[in-house]
């Protein structure tokens, strides 16, 4: 569900700049309890951005869970991805997070040891500043909203820290776009990090990752809804969204998960060899579909109903601008200042989005001897996501053993 900009300012004391001092909001974390999973946010005034310029008055939207040490080092950051949001893990709230089992009391990711956030990206739809967000006019962003990067995000996500008192991050977490941040976290602010997961992520987005993103992004602004991006008074670009949710899940399934699970099987008892399939779709239904294309139709389904299509453009062209050595020379120049960061680097098998291969050159590349990870999952990129058992039992040996 989209959360309306009315509800993005629960806590809002403007943000001091600097490093924090030690446990300094420690407090915060108490207040909230240790069951965590709700909707929070924090105002951390203007923004200044990559691009030039500044975004005013951005608010940060963020779960957490667990309790904050004096110290504000025991923190874990965990990172969505594109459509992702905050929830992670259900905490007191009624909902099951989206990488459940993972974080809780007695989890991998100890709540009874651990205070774990999670922030909305900058440009998001789940409570930080958007384009659906109300600016000083009194009128939504809509096509107003500027180019926000990945960089900008973390920028963000710093200054959330020091809100809440985190010194460091005892590890930063992220899968696909969230391993991005994640990756670019450790090169940015390599003294508030110990700990770095990239999991089905890469180090700069590539030509064909961005291809993809572009038809994504074409595909809502070819919307005769989308106005502009100045919709927000009007019908929403649902079919634009739907069909760029559809171009985006093929990437995140491989053939071999979409061929076993639907192989050429009609979805209705007629078939599929029907002169209705050359006429338009009628209420959104049509005859002689095949299984995968209302699978397909039902994930897009799904998207609308929950996410904004401004927000899907603004945060495609952040994974987009993606590029951890822009302006800091070679990648391994790029990466030398994380020297002192533990790094897990690791790629779904299947994965035809983010290949492993592009995980084996990021480990490559990073000080030390980095051995990139596998996950073995048939199901290509959202392997990730599905795989919890054994994102957690890596994460587990790797990070939080002891």
């Amino acid at each position: 569900m989209i959360h309306p900009a009315s509800e993005r300012n629960a806590l809002s004391p403007d943000i001091q700049q600097g490093t924090p001092e030690p446990g300094s909001n420690s407090q915060f974390s108490v207040a909230v309890g240790p069951g965590g999973g709700v909707l929070r946010s924090i105002q951390i005034g203007a923004l200044p951005l990559e691009a030039g310029g500044e975004l005013p008055s951005v608010t940060m939207a963020f779960e957490s869970w667990g309790t904050l040490n004096a110290a504000g080092d025991n923190a874990v950051l965990i990172q969505h991805a594109l459509t992702g949001s905050t929830h992670v893990s259900r905490g007191e709230s009624e909902e099951d997070g989206w990488w459940e089992g993972l974080v809780g009391p007695g989890e991998v990711i100890d709540t009874n040891k651990y205070f774990v956030v999670s922030a909305n990206i900058v440009g998001g739809c789940y409570g930080s500043t958007g384009p659906s967000s109300i600016a000083d006019d009194g009128r939504p962003y809509g096509s107003r909203f500027p180019f926000v990067t990945i960089r900008d995000s973390v920028h963000a996500e710093a200054r959330l820290a020091d809100k809440l008192g985190v010194t460091a991050w005892y590890a930063v977490v992220g899968g696909s776009m969230g391993g991005a941040r994640a990756l670019e976290w450790a090169a940015t602010y390599p003294d508030r990090v110990q700990r770095c997961a990239v999991v089905a992520s890469c180090a700069a987005s590539t030509a064909e990752q961005i291809a993809f993103a572009q038809a994504q992004v074409l595909a809502i602004r070819q919307d005769p809804n989308f106005a502009g991006g100045d919709y927000y008074d009007g019908a929403p670009p649902t079919s634009g969204l739907g069909l760029a949710r559809r171009i985006a899940h093929i990437t995140y399934r491989s053939e071999a998960e979409l061929d076993h699970r639907f192989g050429r099987t009609a979805q209705e008892d007629a078939g599929t060899i029907l002169h209705e399939r050359m006429a338009p779709p009628d209420g959104g239904k049509s005859l002689g579909r095949y299984q995968v294309e209302s699978y397909l139709d039902h994930q897009a389904h799904k998207l609308v109903g929950r996410f904004d299509a401004n927000s899907y453009i603004a945060i495609s062209e952040a994974l987009m601008s993606h590029d951890v050595s822009r302006g800091r020379g070679t990648l391994e120049e790029s990466l030398a200042v994380t020297a002192g960061i533990k790094f897990v680097v690791a790629a779904v098998n299947s994965d035809r989005l983010y290949f492993p291969g592009q995980s084996a050159a990021l480990a490559a590349a990073l000080p030390g001897r980095v051995n990139p990870q596998i996950i073995d999952s048939p199901i290509g990129h959202d392997g990730f996501l599905t795989e919890v058992a054994a994102v957690g039992e890596m994460l587990r040996e790797s990070f939080f053993s002891d």
